[in-house]
């Protein structure tokens, strides 16, 4: 059969119904898989969808380039679990667009490292990162903390977001704007802000600066909240057999 190619190279026409089916093929099984792919997520108790604040703080990450040196992906591999913490779940990039997955690390994994360090901690390390990690080639983000975050469409953000299948509600995307300023003000009422989102949500003035929201204030409060969102102390894997 194989000795046969030679008819197919010399009749152009063949050779493009051949491509087009080949293509076609190819193309079945890439995309096939997608349409069952929330039944391949396994639901995890905790998880929720990026508080403004949090997901303009994502899209600064994005924007400035962070996952190319830092992967948000702990493989289950003994050494990577020692020294990042537990593997990372398919459900907690579940909201992400695009995912932070990867294998490229010139710095740490991100995955887990909410709560790690303080704020003040990250603030000195995105201004001079040498000034806390010596060895550093990561270059300096001060800029961050002088520019004003711009979330006049915060809402627009929201709405794009649940059109790609983020779960935001109506009054998520009403209140879009004052969430986001009350969780950047340490002395404003969350309890909207913490009925839409969780308990769990973070409240303060992230980068030191009172008198502004900055960029730093949005990029430090989605630092933080990486890797808190599920409880590992009482995260059970879901048994195959049960996932649906």
């Amino acid at each position: 059969m194989w000795k046969q190619h030679g008819k197919l190279e010399r009749h152009s026409l063949l050779l493009l119904i051949a491509i087009v089916i080949t293509v076609a093929i190819g193309g079945i099984v890439e995309i096939t898989p997608l349409f069952y792919l929330e039944s391949t997520v396994e639901k995890v108790e905790g998880m929720r969808p990026y508080t403004p604040l949090e997901l303009a703080g994502r899209d600064i990450y994005v924007r400035e380039g962070c996952y190319v040196c830092h992967s948000q992906m702990i493989r289950p591999l003994r050494d990577e679990v020692e020294r990042y913490g537990p593997y990372s779940l398919a459900a907690e990039s579940m909201y992400d667009h695009p995912f932070q997955w990867g294998s490229k690390r010139t710095g740490p994994d991100l995955a887990r490292v909410g709560g790690k360090y303080s704020d003040a901690w990250h603030v000195d390390h995105l201004r001079n990162p040498r000034s806390v990690v010596p060895e550093s080639v990561m270059p300096p983000y001060g800029f961050l903390a002088e520019k004003p975050l711009d979330y006049r469409r915060i809402q627009d953000l929201l709405r794009t977001q649940r059109t790609l299948g983020v779960p935001y509600s109506a009054a998520q995307i009403a209140n879009a704007t004052a969430d986001l300023e009350a969780q950047a003000d340490p002395f404003a009422s969350v309890t909207g802000l913490r009925g839409r989102y969780g308990q769990k949500v973070l409240q303060r003035d992230f980068d030191g600066d009172p008198q502004q929201i900055t960029e730093m204030d949005a990029l430090v409060a989605y630092l933080q909240m990486l890797g808190t969102l599920v409880d590992f102390r009482t995260y059970q894997a879901e048994a195959p057999a049960n996932r649906r």
